[in-house]
């Protein structure tokens, strides 16, 4: 991603988030620490006439069994062609094959368009973060999305399964 880029998304990130913006230095130090020597931390860009229009981030600790999606962001000009779920669907499956058990997100209390978004994609909300964001000061929803398959039939049905087989 060129200079030019990440001041263009650092705007964007203003434009979006007001007071809960990433500055221009915080973007360039996690892009930094995003590099191929840093798996568990990655970025994507979403560009219309080689101008970014979108974003979206997700970083798990090495060994952690979840992985949290830091932003995902679209220009209001774009929104409803789809782009957020795909850079969604791209930061799941880079979750699912760094072997993470589930991703988590918060998602303003207020922002039920991403919240539409993430229920459709299978996360649910699994708590509430009071006061979470500062400004303006609002609850988070916790959402979570599990990723390991089921391991089979549990309690009555699995007693089931092992008296049939034989």
């Amino acid at each position: 991603m060129a200079g030019a880029d990440l001041a263009r998304i650092a705007l964007m990130e203003a434009e979006l988030f007001g007071g809960e913006a990433w500055s221009l230095r915080l973007l360039e130090a996690e892009l930094e620490a995003a590099g191929a020597e840093h798996p568990d931390r990655r970025y994507i860009v979403v560009e219309e006439g080689g101008h970014p229009v979108g974003y979206a981030g997700i970083y798990h600790a090495g060994g952690a069994a979840d992985a949290d999606l830091l932003t995902i962001a679209t220009l209001p000009a774009v929104r409803g062609r789809g782009l957020a779920r795909l850079m969604l669907e791209e930061l799941v499956g880079t979750a699912r094959a760094q072997g993470c058990g589930a991703v988590l997100l918060e998602v303003r209390r207020s922002n039920t368009g991403a919240q539409r978004l993430y229920l459709s994609q299978g996360f649910e909300p699994i708590g509430l973060r009071r006061g979470y964001y500062a400004a303006p000061r609002e609850d988070a929803v916790v959402m979570r999305l599990g990723l390991r398959e089921p391991l089979g039939p549990v309690g009555a049905e699995a007693v089931r399964d092992v008296r049939g087989a034989g």
